[in-house]
């Protein structure tokens, strides 16, 4: 059985109590190092990472997911033998396959930065609002254009510690996503994308991403342009 005591998985949770135990207990089957930072959570999100053996930190009022994210990867950059991160969704959208196919690129070193997308082969399973959403975003990315992405704003991506130390996010809400693919594109680092599948249900639809916040975030890359 493959060995991943150097890989960390980093969650932002804001009020999952009603998934995040199922999305643990998954996780830690194959990943033993999980840190879930709870973002101000009003629910019993805290009592439910407590007990399923991830790590847990606590932000005590609502930061937004790019200061979750921040604070986990911090936190894991900490610990011994850490060499590969991975930002992985609280709300069950994501995909453990993905992560292990992720983490054997990374270790292949054919990429610094491994960008799960929805697009690379089938995106039968995205509602069509929202891959037409993800595709203006991407298109209209000066950033996502230089590294050639097809799928701007997914936010399961893995890194090597060599992009873990240079990362830094300061975009506290869901800008963070531009933030790191700007990042990225001014970097020398290897960026390579990787199909995944996204599980959509009703309960991660009404927890995610909404058509208002993709025209959020196409509105924060106008701003970042004239910038």
């Amino acid at each position: 059985m493959q060995d991943y005591q150097d890989v960390w998985l980093v969650v932002p949770v804001y009020n999952e109590e009603t998934v995040i135990a199922d999305v643990l207990a998954h996780a830690l089957r194959t990943f033993p190092n999980v840190v879930c930072v709870d973002d101000g959570s009003s629910d019993g999100s805290s009592l439910r990472i407590l007990g399923s053996g991830a790590h847990l930190l606590r932000h005590p009022i609502n930061l937004g997911q790019g200061a979750a994210l921040q604070t986990g990867l911090s936190y894991a950059r900490q610990q011994p033998g850490a060499e590969y991160f991975v930002t992985f969704d609280a709300d069950g959208q994501h995909q453990i396959e993905d992560v292990v196919t992720m983490i054997g690129v990374l270790r292949g070193k054919e990429a610094d930065v491994v960008l799960g997308s929805r697009f690379l082969e089938s995106a039968h399973e995205v509602p069509p609002l929202k891959k037409l959403a993800l595709r203006v975003i991407a298109s209209i990315s000066r950033s996502s254009r230089r590294l050639k992405l097809t799928d701007t704003h997914n936010g399961l991506r893995a890194f090597n510690r060599a992009v873990a130390e240079k990362v830094d996010i300061t975009q506290a809400g869901m800008a963070h996503a531009s933030e790191l693919v700007d990042f990225l594109s001014r970097s020398d680092f290897k960026v390579r994308e990787v199909p995944v599948t996204i599980k959509y249900t009703e309960y991660s639809m009404a927890k995610g991403q909404s058509l208002l916040n993709g025209v959020n975030i196409v509105f924060d890359l106008a701003l970042r342009r004239r910038g």
